[in-house]
């Protein structure tokens, strides 16, 4: 073990009048995940698809766990799990303590999951203890935040608060191209809530909520640090599926200046798009950008042909909502240069936005202050990658984020955490919603 591992671990179990984990913490965290991970086992890493059974399977399996400890468990409208202890079951406002269930496709075990477990263990680390949180705390798990699967991203948070589009529950799986409002159905949801808009879960009697999440980063790693306190989240602008449609033809019989290549055009739009992305950044601007699908048709294409038709993804992010608003524009005035110049003609889909959000300075200033109180150094940083704690916050909620260091990136099989880590980051969560609080 290094100076640093020694050192992060003294961090995490540092003494602060029972705030903080211990050694029992972290071996329940360690076989929580270790069982999940098996139920959800893929070709590689692990796929707990949005929406699925396979989500449900894992909520039940956290339900018995919880109940097993003496935790009360319920359901709500969307089959999301809320724990809490016995005493707390009734009170209002309470703080809410959450993150989602699902994974991407064969992705790694910690998304998310990381924020539910982290949950769990300051529950069940006070009930063994016979001990109160300083006010009323529940713990949820959410079904569907990752947009892998449907294209819209954040499903539960947003049907919770009634911000939900319409087309949103229409967006189909890529799978098996049914609707998301089928998928919920199958699991027995009621619609018709989310379609008006109703708030599935009263926002009123939520004091705050907070979120425990991997970084998915390299930052922490970097700095050598367990923990950090996140001050906001990036928005995003997604174009699930942009087509570029030209002209077939043989690869060899027709000349450049006779083509219409999709595929070329493509090319020119994103090289053009990157420099001017890197120019952004020597500004000093926020901003990221990503193609994560592209393909031309196999079953039509051909080494030899010239294909018709590409389809891509296009995504952008900021912290900026302005940022957001003219890199869009830019992207349009793009791809009508490269059409004029090329002849190929490029469709967009209706895009997808999710806003920036600002995390509550006050929730801020309170887990700076836990984060000190356990021994840890203050430290924070803005979220490149997007939370439920986003939908919170932009629905008046005040809402605050911890991040966990992670290794091996993140929606991928070598994703990694170290549990010693997530009891650092998760001891900052207990030391907040414990301090001033009677046995």
């Amino acid at each position: 073990m290094t100076k640093e591992m020694i050192a992060d671990r003294s961090t995490a179990f540092a003494e602060s009048e029972g705030s903080t984990l211990d050694d029992t913490d972290a071996a329940l965290a360690e076989r929580l995940f270790s069982e999940i991970a098996r139920r959800s086992a893929d070709t590689l890493g692990v796929s707990r698809p949005a929406w699925s059974a396979k989500e449900t399977e894992i909520l039940d399996f956290l339900t018995e766990e919880a109940r097993a400890e003496g935790l009360v468990v319920t359901a709500d409208a969307l089959d999301n799990r809320i724990f809490c202890l016995p005493e707390d079951a009734e009170a209002t406002p309470y703080t809410l303590i959450g993150s989602h269930v699902d994974s991407v496709p064969v992705g790694g075990n910690y998304d998310g999951l990381a924020g539910v477990i982290a949950g769990l263990c300051c529950l069940i680390h006070q009930r063994r203890a016979g001990r109160r949180f300083a006010r009323p705390v529940r713990v949820i798990a959410m079904r569907g935040e990752e947009s892998a699967w449907f294209g819209p991203c954040y499903m539960a948070s947003k049907a919770l608060t009634g911000t939900m589009t319409d087309e949103e529950l229409e967006a189909t799986h890529k799978g098996d191209g049914r609707s998301l409002a089928d998928h919920m159905r199958d699991l027995g949801i009621d619609i018709a809530p989310i379609e008006d808009g109703t708030e599935l879960l009263p926002l009123s009697e939520i004091g705050e909520y907070l979120e425990l999440h991997i970084e998915q980063g390299p930052l922490l790693v970097r700095e050598r640090k367990p923990a950090a306190v996140v001050t906001g989240i990036r928005g995003n602008l997604r174009l699930k599926e942009v087509r570029a449609i030209g002209e077939p033809g043989h690869s060899g019989a027709v000349p450049r200046e006779f083509r219409h290549d999709p595929v070329m055009a493509t090319a020119q739009l994103l090289t053009r798009l990157d420099s001017l992305w890197a120019e952004e950044v020597k500004k000093g601007t926020d901003l990221v950008m990503t193609s994560g699908v592209m393909s031309t048709d196999p079953k039509h294409h051909a080494m030899a042909r010239i294909p018709d038709q590409l389809t891509f993804s296009f995504e952008i992010r900021s912290q900026d909502p302005d940022t957001l608003e003219r890199f869009e524009a830019i992207l349009h005035d793009e791809i009508s240069r490269i059409s004029a110049l090329t002849g190929v003609r490029f469709e967009l889909p209706r895009p997808i936005r999710n806003a920036p959000a600002q995390l509550d300075r006050v929730v801020q200033s309170g887990l700076l202050a836990s984060m000190e109180a356990i021994g840890q150094a203050r430290y924070s940083m803005p979220s490149g990658g997007g939370h439920d704690a986003a939908i919170f916050a932009n629905s008046g909620v005040p809402a605050g984020m911890v991040f966990v260091r992670s290794q091996g990136g993140s929606h991928n099989p070598d994703e990694s955490m170290a549990v010693d880590d997530l009891m650092a980051a998760t001891s900052i969560l207990l030391n907040y919603v414990t301090r001033d609080a009677t046995t």
